[in-house]
C-alpha cells in the first residue's frame, strides 16, 4: 500500500489493527450504473482490493482503520478502460521510428534519414505512424522516395491505421514481390502509373507478403515493448484495457509480466484469430488470472480494412474513387464459419468492420448464428465507422456492442468527407444513434493509430471537435454525447463489453478499487479544458501503480544527469 507514517489503528489504545484503507476529503464521481452520476467523498478499500464502502456527503467514515489518505479535496474518478487497444503495438511504437505527426512527405523522409544515421546496425528500418492525407499528397509514397533517405538497407513503415505498409526497393525485393506478382485476397499491390510494377505500398492483405519477411522480435523484446506500453496507458489514466489480436507470443508476455509482478493494468485479450485462441484458450475462454489482472475473453477477426487506405468495405463505390468499394478480407461464408468456430467453445467473437458494407456483412452474420449460439453473447463490432443509417436499429437487436474511438472521428472527418461524399455522413461516427437503438457504447481508442487518452476522447465525444476546436458547432453534431454517456461508454460500457461489469467500471461496494486522481473536475469541464486534464495517480486494486510527481522527478534527475 502506497502510504506512510504510523496507521492510524497504531495510535489507539486498542492495537488490534481494523482491515482497511480510508481515502477521505474526495470529489469523488462515478458512474451509477443506471445512466447518471453519483458524488461521494470518501472510500474505504479492503486488503483484497475490492472497495468495501462508498461514503457520500453527510455519511460518517470509520474512525479506524488499518491506514488513512487524506485526498486532500482532489477529483477521483474511476480507472478509464481502453476497449480497444494493440498492446505490443503500442509498446513497439516506442522503440522504432515514429512518423505520426508529420505534416508532409519531405518532412517524414528527414526524419527516416536521422533514424537511418542514428541506427546504422538494425538490418530492417521499421516503424510507422505515417498518413498520406495529412501530408496532403493526393497519392501513397513510393518505395522510391523511400530509398532516398534509407539507403540498401530494407525498410518497412507502416501507417497510422495499420492497414497499410509502405517498402523501399530492398524490402520489395527481400520479399520477392514484383510486377509479376498477383494481388492477394483481400489485398493489393498498389502499382506504378501505367504499370504493373509494385510502388512501395501494400494495403491489408497485402502487407504479409514484406511484413512476414521481418526478422520476428525475441521474447526479451516483447518484454520491452510490454512494459513500454503499459506505462503509457497508466501515465494516461488507462487501468485496463481489451487487447485486440493477442499472439500466443503477446500472451507469454504478459504471463512473464504478471510471474515477476510487474503487470499492474489489466488485460482482456482477443486473440488474434482462431489459431492463436485455440493456442492460448485452448477449450474456451481462461479464466481471470493474477488477481484479476489478465483473461482471454475471445478472438478479434477482420472483415475489411481502413478508410484512410481505402480498405474499408463499402455499399457503393468511394466518392473519390469511382468503381472502388473497398477490400472485404474474406466471404461471408468464411466470416461465418469463424464466429462459429469461436461461438461453439463461448469465446466471445470481436469483429472489425469499418465500412457499411463490412457492418452489415457482420450484422447478418450474426442475425444467423444467434438462432444457434443463445445466451449473453455480447458480440462485437470493432470501429463500426460507418454504417448505413437502415442498418443502425440492427445493432439492438442482439445486443451487439459497438466498440468505437472518438478520436477517430476527430482525425478522419476532413478524409471522411472526401471518401464517403455529403451523402453518406449520417451514418458516419454515429454514437447518439448507435446508443439510441439499446446498443452498448464501448469507448477506447486504437493505440497506436491514436494515443490512448481518454479525456481526450471524452472532449470529442461531447463536442465533435478536434484539439482546434473545429469545425464550430461539431462535425454532424447531432451524434454528440452528454458527459454522464461519453463517460459510460470509458468505464462502464467498456467493462460491460469484455464481461467485467461485475468488478470494473464504477466505484461501488464489491467493486475493484481502480480509480485516478485527477486535476479538474470533467462534469464541469469545456470540451477544451478537458482534453487538457491531467492524470495526478493511478491507483489499480487499491494500490498506487503511477504518480505523476514521482514520474516528474525522475525525469529531472535523467536531464541532470546527462
Amino acid at each position: 500500500m502506497a502510504c506512510t507514517g504510523q496507521p492510524a489503528w497504531a495510535r489507539k489504545k486498542d492495537n488490534t489493527p481494523p482491515a482497511g484503507t480510508l481515502i477521505e476529503n474526495v470529489a469523488g464521481i462515478t458512474p451509477d450504473g443506471k445512466g447518471g452520476l453519483e458524488r461521494f467523498e470518501a472510500l474505504l478499500i479492503g486488503e483484497d482490493g475490492r472497495i468495501r464502502e462508498v461514503y457520500h456527503k453527510g455519511e460518517k467514515p470509520p474512525e479506524r482503520v488499518a491506514y488513512k489518505l487524506d485526498g486532500k479535496g482532489r477529483v477521483l474518478v474511476p480507472g478509464m478502460i481502453d476497449a480497444h487497444v494493440h498492446v505490443m503495438g503500442t509498446g513497439f511504437a516506442r522503440m522504432t521510428l515514429d512518423l505520426s505527426g508529420t505534416k508532409s512527405l519531405d518532412e517524414a523522409l528527414a526524419r527516416i534519414a536521422a533514424y537511418a544515421a542514428a541506427h546504422p546496425d538494425v538490418p530492417w528500418l521499421l516503424g510507422g505512424g505515417w498518413n498520406q492525407v495529412d501530408w496532403g499528397l493526393g497519392r501513397m509514397p513510393t518505395a522510391a522516395e523511400l530509398d532516398q533517405a534509407t539507403g540498401g538497407r530494407p525498410a518497412w513503415l507502416t501507417r497510422v491505421d495499420g492497414h497499410a505498409g509502405w517498402a523501399n526497393s530492398a524490402a520489395l525485393a527481400a520479399a520477392g514481390i514484383s510486377a509479376a506478382t498477383a494481388d492477394p485476397a483481400g489485398g493489393q499491390i498498389v502499382r506504378r502509373d501505367g504499370g504493373k510494377a509494385p510502388a512501395g505500398v501494400l494495403v491489408d492483405g497485402a502487407v504479409p507478403l514484406v511484413a512476414g519477411k521481418v526478422p520476428p522480435p525475441r521474447a526479451s523484446d516483447l518484454d520491452t515493448a510490454f512494459a513500454e506500453a503499459q506505462l503509457v496507458f497508466l501515465k494516461n489514466g488507462v487501468t485496463a484495457v481489451a487487447d485486440m489480436g493477442t499472439t500466443i507470443e503477446a500472451w507469454q508476455a504478459f504471463r512473464r509480466a504478471a510471474d515477476l509482478g510487474n503487470l499492474r493494468v489489466r488485460i482482456v485479450s482477443y486473440a488474434a484469430g482462431v489459431d492463436d485462441m485455440a493456442l492460448i484458450g485452448g477449450p474456451g475462454p481462461s479464466p481471470w488470472l493474477y488477481d484479476d489482472r489478465l483473461k482471454l475473453a475471445g478472438v478479434k477477426l477482420y472483415l475489411d480494412g481502413a478508410l484512410g487506405s481505402s480498405g474499408a468495405w463499402l455499399k457503393s463505390s468511394y466518392a473519390d474513387a469511382p468503381g472502388t468499394t473497398g477490400l472485404p478480407t474474406m466471404s461471408d461464408t468464411k466470416l461465418g464459419n469463424l464466429m462459429s468456430r469461436a461461438a461453439i467453445d463461448r469465446f466471445q467473437v470481436a469483429v472489425h468492420a469499418i465500412g457499411d458494407k463490412a457492418n452489415a456483412a457482420v450484422l447478418s452474420a450474426i442475425d444467423e448464428l444467434s438462432h444457434t449460439y443463445t445466451g449473453d453473447r455480447r458480440w462485437r463490432i470493432e470501429h463500426a465507422q460507418i454504417v448505413d443509417p437502415a442498418d443502425i436499429a440492427r445493432f439492438g437487436q442482439h445486443g451487439v456492442i459497438a466498440s468505437m474511438q472518438p478520436q477517430h472521428e476527430a482525425s478522419d472527418r476532413i478524409m471522411a468527407e472526401a471518401r464517403l461524399g455529403p451523402d453518406r455522413l449520417a451514418g458516419a461516427y454515429a454514437w447518439k444513434s448507435l446508443a439510441a437503438s439499446g446498443t452498448t457504447l464501448a469507448f477506447g481508442s486504437d493505440t497506436p493509430v491514436e494515443p490512448p487518452a481518454p479525456f481526450v476522447g471524452l472532449a470529442v465525444a461531447i463536442s465533435r471537435q478536434g484539439a482546434d476546436g473545429q469545425p464550430a458547432g461539431g462535425w454532424q453534431p447531432q451524434e454528440r454525447l452528454t458527459l454522464p454517456q461519453a463517460l459510460a461508454a470509458y468505464t462502464t460500457g467498456a467493462a460491460y463489453a469484455m464481461f467485467a461489469e461485475d468488478r470494473l467500471g464504477r466505484l461501488a461496494r464489491g467493486m475493484r478499487a481502480d480509480f485516478l486522481f485527477v486535476d479538474r473536475d470533467p462534469t464541469t469541464a469545456t470540451p477544451e479544458t478537458l482534453r487538457q486534464t491531467r492524470v495526478l495517480e493511478t491507483w489499480i486494486n487499491g494500490q498506487k501503480a503511477w504518480d505523476a510527481s514521482k514520474d516528474a522527478a525522475k525525469d529531472e534527475a535523467k536531464s541532470a544527469g546527462r
